[in-house]
């Protein structure tokens, strides 16, 4: 078991990959530094290799599919996950690396938006993007992480053990914000200094089609970590159209004693038996989600258990 990993996925990252693990083995002397590779073709994993970094392989493409890949195959009581594209500064990592250890977090995000994110990022919508998906969840799930798309992060043994990666591209970050902030764990953010990428150094985020993604994504895990909110609100939707198309039928029939558009009143009844439909699968996911929590905790205390003997096989 490592005291800290440092985990760094990479796609075609040549340009700087042998610069981003020079920093980390410099700032961080006592960490293993893991690069894995997914389908590289430009020799990042050879370089990578000679800088230092054990060099693994994830052939299934995707962000989401190598940070599970990671997470399955490294224990470690800290782990520290950045990009390969020298934009996010090593010199951080000591300080997340402190609140995991020493403040018992469970989730240290870095925090590009209040700093330089802003004037250093040039590609088009992303500051908008960025901005929009950090309120999103901020408002849905009750939370306050200050930068929701960051790639640097720092973990606790019990959060990567504990979280289920279902996302396969680039929505993994909103996918760690909303686990944590669904599972009560403890999050806490530390400002970074971000820099654009160096030149002749491509982004693979695709501006409109995965901020669709990550869009889609809060979509549906608000539709399953908060089931009653949802389909609640959804019942309540329903349930007021209804009404408007049902009310004007009733006040005709106070006046004239018949009711002279049948197919309207027809409409009005089966959306409210949709209404009423939703409203009840809200409350018994609810009540199934309740359960979920009660046994998440107890898993916890299984890794908890796990991590303890590691300690001591260590």
């Amino acid at each position: 078991m490592d005291k800290i990993a440092v985990l760094i996925p990479c796609y075609n990252e040549s340009k700087t990959i042998e610069k981003v693990v020079s920093d980390y083995k410099k700032e961080l002397p006592d960490a293993v530094i893991y690069v894995y590779d997914n389908n590289s073709t430009d020799g990042t994993d050879k370089i990578a290799g000679q800088a230092g970094a054990i060099v693994r392989y994830e052939y299934q493409q995707g962000k989401g599919n190598v940070i599970r890949r990671m997470f399955r195959d490294i224990d470690a009581e800290c782990y520290v996950i950045t990009d390969g594209d020298d934009t996010y500064p090593a010199e951080a990592a000591a300080e997340m690396i402190e609140r995991i250890v020493e403040r018992n977090a469970d989730m240290v995000v870095g925090d590009r938006l209040s700093s330089t994110y802003f004037t250093e990022n040039k590609r088009r919508f992303h500051n908008f993007g960025n901005a929009l998906v950090r309120k999103s969840i901020n408002f849905f799930f009750h939370t306050n992480i200050q930068d929701i798309m960051t790639g640097y992060r720092a973990f606790s043994y019990q959060f990567v053990k504990s979280f289920s990666v279902l996302s396969k591209g680039f929505e993994i970050e909103t996918e760690m914000s909303i686990h944590a902030a669904d599972k009560n764990m403890r999050v806490e953010n530390v400002i970074i200094d971000y820099r654009d990428r160096p030149q002749g150094s491509q982004s693979k985020l695709n501006t409109y089609s995965d901020g669709f993604k990550v869009l889609s994504t809060i979509v549906k895990l608000y539709r399953t970590y908060k089931p009653m909110a949802f389909f609640g609100g959804l019942s309540f939707v329903l349930g007021a159209i209804s009404a408007v198309l049902f009310i004007p039928i009733v006040a005709t029939y106070l006046q004239i004693g018949t009711v002279p558009r049948f197919p309207t009143l027809i409409v009005s009844g089966f959306i409210m038996l949709a209404a009423i439909q939703s409203f009840f699968a809200g409350m018994i996911l609810q009540t199934i989600n309740q359960k979920n929590r009660q046994d998440f905790e107890m898993e916890l205390h299984r890794i908890n258990d796990q991590l303890k003997k590691l300690r001591t096989d260590r």
